[in-house]
């Protein structure tokens, strides 16, 4: 049964993260890159979410926090700098 719980959530992951690269390529702003690329970080990780509880290991916890933290600071930062510079 888990089986097939994985593979659906894989398949919606993917059709995420098609949807993500679609907007990387085709976003007018910067903003809309950082927060798809964001996205993307996350995906990933969920997808290594979803490998660790088909395999039964943590052997990725470390990557999936400091993945999900990095991301955070980034578009945290990428917007910071992006509104002081139409602010100016």
């Amino acid at each position: 049964m888990i089986e097939v719980v994985v593979w659906i959530c894989g398949s919606l992951l993917g059709l995420g993260a098609i949807a993500c690269l679609v907007r990387v390529a085709k976003g007018p702003s910067i903003l809309d890159r950082v927060l798809a690329l964001d996205v993307m970080l996350l995906i990933i990780s969920a997808a290594l979410c979803l490998e660790m509880a088909l395999n039964r290991h943590t052997d990725y916890v470390l990557f999936v926090v400091a993945a999900c933290t990095i991301g955070f600071i980034g578009s945290v930062t990428v917007s910071r700098y992006v509104s002081d510079q139409r602010n100016a």
